[in-house]
């Protein structure tokens, strides 16, 4: 297990191809159990602050997040990395998809241990200044799994450009997937909310009623209202972000064009 856990976080092409190429029921419950223990222990530390009953919640809910887009976008992916170019199956597809949420969650479980003990030292729910610790909290643990995918993605990307037909397909390929994840996660994690745990509402698995309006209406209203009515600026501003982010992707990406050209 630990050998081939150390293989997915070196990110060598060859111990990817495998892993996509013949990807065995060892290695499939492997990437499950990861994904269960990583993100759940990471789900228990970012509910404990408001109750430990969230951060149980939390622990169940933040895999199943992972799980559920998965299965959402499964055959869409796949469908998409066909024509594209990418030469994978819907198999290998799926596969590659598991392997970069495998990633993430390793990055998570071994940032458990600190944000357990952040929730510890955090002022409590009832403390005067609670608002404020929760939005810190927020902003907190929203770097940290921006972090932990940004490693994914770049694994993600090494895992493409070694078994696509070339860097253009692997471009395409990674793009298309990480739009369709992220637009499909988000609205999933809005339905499946709290997560974080509002100091002034109570403890609960769901919202009285999860799917009234959308992650994105919540985020524009919000852009709208920090921003004085600038929200289109305020998103500009934050997609170039991300981009500048991502900058290790791309830079690999157009490293390996240059390479194959």
């Amino acid at each position: 297990m630990h050998r081939d856990l150390s293989a997915l976080l070196r990110g060598a092409p060859d111990d990817l191809r495998q892993w996509i190429d013949d990807p065995s029921a060892k290695n499939i419950r492997l990437c499950i159990l990861t994904i269960f223990v990583g993100c759940g222990f990471y789900g228990l530390t970012v509910g404990l602050w408001r109750a430990p009953m969230m951060g149980l919640f939390v622990a169940f809910k933040m895999p199943a997040l992972i799980f559920i887009t998965l299965a959402c976008n499964g055959f869409l992916n796949g469908m998409l990395g066909l024509l594209l170019g990418s030469g994978l199956g819907f198999r290998q597809s799926i596969v590659a998809q598991l392997v970069s949420f495998t990633i993430a969650s390793l990055v998570l479980g071994a940032l458990a241990p600190v944000t357990f003990f952040m929730a510890l030292n955090a002022p409590s729910p009832d403390a005067e200044n609670a608002a404020t610790a929760h939005a810190n909290f927020l902003v907190a643990h929203t770097a940290l799994i921006a972090m932990a995918g940004i490693i994914a993605n770049l694994h993600l990307a090494k895992l493409l450009i070694a078994v696509t037909p070339n860097a253009r397909a692997a471009t395409a390929t990674l793009g298309a997937w990480l739009i369709g994840n992220a637009f499909v996660g988000a609205q999933l994690s809005w339905i499946m909310r709290p997560f974080f745990g509002t100091p002034t509402i109570d403890v609960a698995f769901l919202r009285a009623k999860p799917f009234d309006g959308t992650f994105y209406e919540t985020v524009w209203n919000a852009l709208q209202r920090i921003s004085g009515g600038n929200g289109a600026l305020l998103l500009v501003f934050i997609s170039l972000g991300i981009i500048v982010l991502h900058f290790p992707v791309l830079k690999l990406l157009k490293s390996s064009q240059q390479t194959q050209s």
